[in-house]
């Protein structure tokens, strides 16, 4: 049975037409001829209403598409795009969280590490996978096997699908911030190439713990924030409707995320959605990863290392006050010619003297008074 969004009422009207036609037993008429002529003209104003509609989606809309049940999910891409996959569980601290796959794989014959953040197909793994959302235990997990897999200079593939870190009260007293904050401070530190790709949600920290990689790639209808959209509503208007203001003025999407430099790559989606056909994204993800692994292939660690370093502070740069990498490079510097110059007015003014010399003793009589 397939599932339609709110806004696919269109395209939920002609699919089921199109089944009836190639149905010579459909219920309704009973046996009849197949009328090719009618069919084909009804999958071409279906092609052309799928067109229509998901090249002029709204934020929310494309939110509701990143959420979609029938979207491909990590072990998805993981079973159909690796080879023998090995997968590795437990942090060594408290246990193992289902909520995120990771192991050892091989992509086109080279040994790379696989991250997947799995929400679940069906209820009973949905639940089992807690919904995508990890605790500190997933977090450290995949910090101890991404820093095994620098050890052995290994590629690290992560995919990100998630509505964000789990907030239950256990997670919170095993140290899910500290873990997350963990986690992002690994990443940056890794010398080998770390490819992360949003395939649904990239809900928060949750998200960003495994997405501070070299390259950050969202396939084209997938989201990328800090909070839900009904989440920013409830605290900027407190009313969870208003989920459409929220998600336009959030820049979620991938095509504004790019353009704001937070992401590096949009991975084209299939007309329709991921979901529609999953043959066609498996093809350009994986397209997708091999070229990237080229351009890293060509790379020392230094350089990689200094890739990231430079990709995310850049970040914000070119809309703010900053303009290029040179500025950027010196900004220490200037900061410390700032607090030596400062050290120096203070040593040469004898007024600034006189006036802490005052200020020190005034605060002195005024302890005095008090105690």
């Amino acid at each position: 049975m397939k599932n339609y969004l709110s806004f696919e009422t269109d395209i939920k009207n002609l699919e089921t037409e199109l089944d009836k036609l190639k149905d010579p037993y459909n219920k309704e008429e009973g046996i009849s001829e197949v009328d090719t002529s009618k069919i084909s003209k009804t999958q071409n104003e279906l092609n052309s209403k799928l067109k229509e509609i998901y090249s002029n989606l709204d934020p929310w809309q494309i939110t509701l598409v990143a959420r979609h049940e029938d979207r491909p999910k990590s072990k998805y891409f993981i079973d159909n795009l690796f080879e023998d996959f090995i997968s590795l569980s437990g942090d060594r601290y408290y246990g193992e969280d289902k909520s995120v796959l990771a192991g050892f794989a091989k992509f086109n014959g080279s040994s790379v590490l696989v991250i997947g953040q799995e929400k679940g197909d069906n209820l009973e793994s949905r639940i089992e996978r807690n919904f995508g959302m990890m605790r500190p235990e997933g977090y450290r997990k995949t910090i101890r096997l991404m820093q095994l897999a620098n050890k052995f200079n290994i590629p690290i593939i992560s995919f990100i699908d998630t509505p964000g870190a789990y907030p239950g009260v256990g997670a919170e007293e095993r140290g899910q911030a500290e873990a997350i904050a963990r986690s992002i401070e690994n990443c940056m530190q890794l010398t080998v190439p770390t490819i992360a790709i949003v395939i649904g949600e990239g809900g928060s920290g949750g998200a960003i713990a495994l997405a501070s990689s070299s390259k950050v790639i969202m396939l084209e209808n997938a989201i990328y924030s800090v909070i839900s959209p009904e989440g920013c509503a409830t605290i900027l208007w407190r009313d969870p409707k208003k989920m459409l203001d929220a998600a336009k003025a959030m820049k979620l999407s991938a095509k504004d995320l790019l353009e704001l430099k937070v992401i590096d790559e949009i991975i084209p989606e299939p007309v329709g959605g991921a979901h529609r056909d999953k043959d066609k994204i498996l093809e350009n993800v994986k397209d997708s990863i091999q070229k990237n692994l080229n351009i890293f292939n060509q790379m020392t660690r230094e350089e990689i290392f200094e890739q990231r370093k430079s990709k995310f502070l850049k970040i914000g740069r070119d809309k703010g006050f900053m303009d290029n990498s040179t500025e950027l490079s010196s900004l220490n510097e200037n900061k410390d010619n700032n607090v030596n110059n400062l050290l120096s007015n203070l040593k040469s003014s004898k007024k600034i003297q006189i006036g802490l010399g005052v200020l020190v003793i005034s605060v002195i009589i005024a302890l005095a008074f008090i105690l």
